[in-house]
């Protein structure tokens, strides 16, 4: 767990933007790859959205036979498999284009949709997926955010989402090493596991990303 010895307090400021990930239908409880409690971010982020000057959505958005999905390797979910361009998990078949479970969490209508000016659909290529919503799984393909935020002179990025120790996690950390400073709200996430959440606090500490709360961000106005 991360303790409150290692969350900032942070000013707002000009230009600062929230990155909204994958809080979809699939990974709210009852959902085909469901995130304890997924739910509990949602009016988190809205009451968060407004203080932003921008606002990114990412949304996993896969085509059937994705792979990532167990099914498209007639293996179980959860085990890991070498593919094109590395150790890939294997995962439930999850925010398929196009279905209920990929929506957006009907709760971010009203504010955080009304606010967003940028949705990056990612996972879209069968034979590629992608946890970042900077770069995916083969560590060579943007998908255009860096170029977005570069253009509207973007400093500081604050991520939330689903899941702190995967999308989240690997947005952050690469939203770190791109040059942002970047935080990482923490009661804006849920993560899948305790063993996992672990790794990913190692890998984003030493990519520079820090940690703080929704309480804990003072709008400048």
């Amino acid at each position: 767990m991360i303790d409150n010895e290692n969350t900032f307090s942070v000013n707002k400021e000009p230009g600062d933007t929230l990155i909204v990930v994958d809080v979809q239908n699939d990974f709210m409880p009852g959902g085909a790859l469901a995130v304890t409690d997924g739910h509990e971010v949602v009016p988190i982020i809205n009451r968060l959205s407004p203080g932003f000057d921008h606002v990114i959505i990412t949304q996993d958005w896969h085509p059937p036979g994705h792979v990532s999905f167990a099914s498209t390797h007639n293996d179980l979910p959860f085990l890991k498999r070498n593919v094109g361009y590395g150790e890939q998990t294997l995962w439930p078949d999850h925010c398929v284009r196009g279905t209920q479970g990929a929506e957006l969490h009907p709760g971010l209508i009203r504010p955080t949709m009304e606010l967003a000016e940028l949705i990056v659909r990612k996972g879209r290529d069968a034979k590629r997926d992608s946890y970042s919503a900077f770069i995916e799984a083969d560590r060579h393909t943007h998908t255009g955010l860096h170029a977005y935020l570069t253009t509207h002179k973007v400093k500081r990025v604050f991520v939330a989402g689903l899941a702190l120790d995967y999308c989240v996690a690997a947005t952050a950390i690469d939203a770190a090493n791109l040059g942002y400073e970047t935080y990482v709200v923490l009661d804006a996430c849920r993560a899948v596991s305790e063993a996992a959440m672990a790794l990913a606090d190692e890998r984003m500490r030493y990519a520079g990303v820090r940690y703080t709360r929704s309480t804990m961000i003072r709008t400048y106005w």
